[in-house]
């Protein structure tokens, strides 16, 4: 009896079929332990909570980081995610000769609602195996901030996070490594304003 095996992409051969026009400019896909997978569509929740977050750590950062949205990073050897929000160290050539790897990372955002699952049960293990530091999810389904840190691997081999705050859209949080930056959650989650 022969088992099938499903075949596993490295960043280096999903990279070849980007190149080779295998992937349309509209397709939105990551590759993820292997594995290409098609990422979900944006509702208005998500695009508004992406731009005031946008805006607001702008502001915040100014030119003592680099900010960048929805552009790949790489975690050796099998995934190449694109976040929703990265900062990452300033480098002179903004990451042309290759995308950031988590040494290059300071924070990493996700923002999710119909993501939710998958932000907390695929990407988080991921990140924390890759050592990011710091992982937040701007959770849009109970409306807060669930803020990651000190990845760390169990007894039984997973990955997490040993610390997991949460902050509620009324508070603020220091950026990671910039404590004296402080973002205003009321100015990243949006207004949800009440049909009569």
């Amino acid at each position: 009896m022969t088992i099938a095996t499903a075949k596993r992409f490295t960043i280096t051969e999903y990279d070849r079929l980007a190149e080779l026009g295998f992937f349309h400019e509209d397709d939105r896909v990551e590759l993820i332990n292997g594995e290409i997978i098609s990422m979900v569509s944006k509702g208005k929740l998500h695009s508004v909570c992406e731009t005031r977050l946008e805006r607001e750590l702008f502001k915040l950062v100014g030119e003592r980081a680099t900010l960048r949205g929805q552009q790949p990073i790489i975690i050796p050897d099998y995934s190449e995610p694109e976040p929703d929000r990265v900062i990452v160290k300033n480098r002179a050539d903004d990451y042309l000769s290759t995308h950031p790897t988590p040494a290059d990372i300071l924070l990493l955002i996700e923002i999710a609602d119909s993501s939710l699952k998958y932000d907390q049960e695929v990407k988080l293990p991921l990140y924390a195996e890759a050592g990011i530091s710091d992982y937040w999810i701007l959770n849009l389904v109970a409306n807060y901030l669930e803020s990651y840190s000190e990845p760390y691997q169990d007894l039984q081999g997973k990955f997490g996070y040993r610390k997991k705050i949460i902050f509620l859209p009324n508070e603020s949080v220091n950026l990671p490594y910039f404590p004296d930056l402080v973002l205003d959650l009321s100015r990243v989650f949006p207004k949800i304003i009440p049909s009569d």
